[in-house]
């Protein structure tokens, strides 16, 4: 799905633009603003340390912060998060903590999720750009 405008950026779009996947790298060149949710940015360090070239992975990261906007998770997010959590457990459709975190942040920024991931889908109310 196209996207412009705003989009929130899941850690599974970042890494394969960072192995130069064309149809991201045109997807996030069509944005006007990125954020990265400061869950994937841990995200992506985990995986540059578990990396057999690390210095290449970090210095990936760095660079690419410089065109992103870190959005941290705070009270608001927080009470997003536990609602999500809820609904997801009362359905019987949980997905990793970490992308509560990440739909949590979406939800209150109201921003749509760029991701690979298909358990975004659970989060009820969510926007999901499919790259």
């Amino acid at each position: 799905m196209p996207a412009s405008g705003e989009v929130l950026l899941d850690t599974s779009v970042v890494v394969p633009y960072f192995r130069g996947d064309a149809v991201i790298g045109r997807q996030v060149r069509a944005c006007t603003t990125l954020y990265l949710p400061q869950t994937a940015l841990g995200e992506l360090y985990c995986g540059a340390y578990l990396s057999t070239n690390q210095t290449k992975t970090l210095a990936e990261i760095t660079s690419f912060l410089a065109a992103v906007t870190i959005l941290s998770p705070g009270l608001v997010t927080a009470d997003h998060y536990g609602r999500i959590r809820a609904a997801l457990a009362k359905a019987g459709t949980p997905i990793p903590e970490n992308d509560i975190w990440i739909a949590a942040i979406a939800k209150e920024f109201q921003l749509p999720v760029a991701a690979r991931d298909a358990h975004f889908d659970q989060v009820a109310g969510l926007q999901v750009l499919k790259w």
